[in-house]
C-alpha cells in the first residue's frame, strides 16, 4: 500500500490564544503568541504506530512541516510528492491532495481539523479514503482518529487489511460565525475512511429535546447554589448551549463558544484565552470548572476548548472538574472522551473509567469515559 502523509502546519494555532480557529487569523494567533501543534500530535501518531506496526511503510508525503520533517524524525524512509512553500496555506493543502491521487495512493493520513479534511476531499472525493489526526480547533467530521494513538490503531488496522471502510460525513464550522458566537456547522462532503467505532469519532450529532429545557432549568439552579456557597471560588464556564443556558441563568453575559469566569456572583473574566485563564488564577485560591460534553462524540476536553490547556487542567485538578448534560443528551453519548494533548493528564481524568455526570438538581450519574 503507498500511504500518504500531510501535516497541516498550522491547525490548532488558534485554538490556546482564544481565536476558536486558525483560518484567516495566523498572523493574530502568532501575535499572541500561539505556537505549532500539529507536528507534536503527528509525533505521536507516529510513535505509537511504530509500536504496534513495526513493519516498513510506503509513505508518500510533501516536503518540510508538511509532513517529511515528521516522518524523518520518526525514522521512516518516504517518498515527497509534493514541494510546497514555506508558509504553508490551503492552496498547498489542495495541490498536495492532487499529486496524492496522481502517486496512485491507497490511503491518505492527516494531521490537521475540519477545514484541513474538507480541502483534502474536495480533491480526492470518494476516491481515496483519508483518516484524520485530530490537531485543528475544531472536529466534528468522522473521519478522525480520537486520539493520536487512537488513529496509529486504525491506521494499524488499515495496514492488515483487518479494517473495512465506511462512509462518514465531513462538517465544518464556519470560523467567522463562530468568533461571533454563531455555531453554524455544515455538511459539506461525505469520505471513506478506515472505521471501527470505538477508534473513529462520530460526526457532531446536535442532540435537543423537549424536556430537555426543564432539564437544564435544575442543574442552573443547583450550580447557582453553589456560586452563592462559595463567594471565593472562580468557577469557569466551557463552551456550548447548556453553559450559555445556565450563564443566562446566573446574569453572566456568556460566550457560546468562549471560557468565561464567575465569582461571588460577578462575571470576572469574558471569552478567555489560556493566558487570561492562567493570570485570573493568580487573585484566586479555589477554582471549578463546569464544561459539558459535546453530543454524541462526548469529547470534554479538547474539542473547540483548547484555552483549557494541560496546565490550566493540572492547576484545576479533576476533582474540581463538573461536568454537566441533560439525561437525553448523555444517553446518545456513549463514552466521555478527554483530549487534552498530555498522554498522562488524559489517564488521569480518566480515573478508574468513569465520572461523575451531573443530570439534574443535585443529581449526578456515572458515565463511562474512554480514552
Amino acid at each position: 500500500m503507498k500511504i500518504g502523509f500531510l501535516i497541516n502546519p498550522i491547525a490548532g494555532m488558534g485554538g490556546k490564544v482564544g481565536l476558536k480557529g486558525t483560518d484567516g487569523v495566523l498572523d493574530q494567533a502568532i501575535e499572541l503568541g500561539a505556537k505549532p501543534v500539529a507536528q507534536e500530535k503527528a509525533r505521536k501518531m507516529l510513535s505509537h504506530l511504530q509500536e504496534i506496526y513495526p513493519e516498513k511503510i510506503n509513505w508518500i508525503t510533501c516536503d518540510g512541516d508538511m509532513g517529511a520533517n515528521a516522518l524523518e524524525k520518526a525514522g521512516y524512509e518516504f517518498a515527497v510528492a509534493y514541494n510546497g512553500m514555506n508558509k504553508t496555506s490551503q492552496n498547498d493543502t489542495l495541490a498536495a491532495a492532487k499529486a496524492f491521487m496522481e502517486s496512485g495512493i491507497d490511503l491518505i493520513v492527516f494531521c490537521g481539523g475540519d477545514g484541513t479534511a474538507r480541502d483534502i476531499v474536495s480533491v480526492v472525493e470518494k476516491n481515496i479514503p483519508v483518516l484524520g489526526i485530530p490537531s485543528g480547533v475544531k472536529m466534528y467530521s468522522g473521519v478522525f482518529g480520537v486520539s493520536p494513538a487512537r488513529t496509529a490503531e486504525v491506521l494499524d488496522g488499515f495496514l492488515k487489511e483487518e479494517l473495512g471502510l465506511a462512509e462518514v460525513e465531513i462538517m465544518d464550522l464556519d470560523e467567522d460565525k463562530y468568533r461571533q458566537g454563531d455555531w453554524s456547522v455544515r455538511l459539506y462532503y461525505s469520505a471513506n475512511t478506515p472505521f471501527e467505532s470505538t477508534l473513529v469519532q462520530s460526526s457532531k450529532m446536535m442532540i435537543e429535546a423537549a424536556s430537555d429545557e426543564d432539564i437544564k432549568d435544575e442543574i442552573g439552579e443547583y450550580i447557582e447554589e453553589l456560586v452563592s456557597e462559595e463567594p471565593d471560588t472562580l468557577f469557569l464556564l466551557g463552551p456550548g448551549g447548556t453553559l450559555e443556558f445556565i450563564g443566562n441563568m446566573l446574569k453572566v453575559e456568556k460566550t457560546l463558544l468562549g471560557i468565561d469566569a464567575v465569582s461571588g456572583g460577578q462575571q470576572v473574566g469574558k471569552d478567555l484565552n489560556e493566558e487570561g485563564i492562567l493570570k485570573l488564577f493568580e487573585n484566586y485560591n479555589k477554582y471549578k470548572l463546569i464544561l459539558s460534553p459535546i453530543g454524541a462524540q462526548g469529547f470534554v476536553l479538547g474539542r473547540g476548548n483548547l484555552q483549557l490547556s494541560p496546565q490550566v487542567i493540572r492547576k484545576i485538578g479533576r476533582e474540581n472538574i463538573m461536568i454537566v448534560s441533560t439525561p437525553a443528551k448523555l444517553q446518545r453519548t456513549p463514552v466521555l472522551r478527554f483530549d487534552t494533548g498530555d498522554t498522562e493528564l488524559n489517564k488521569e481524568l480518566s480515573g478508574r473509567g468513569w465520572f461523575s455526570v451531573v443530570i439534574g438538581y443535585r443529581l449526578s450519574r456515572l458515565a463511562e469515559v474512554s480514552i
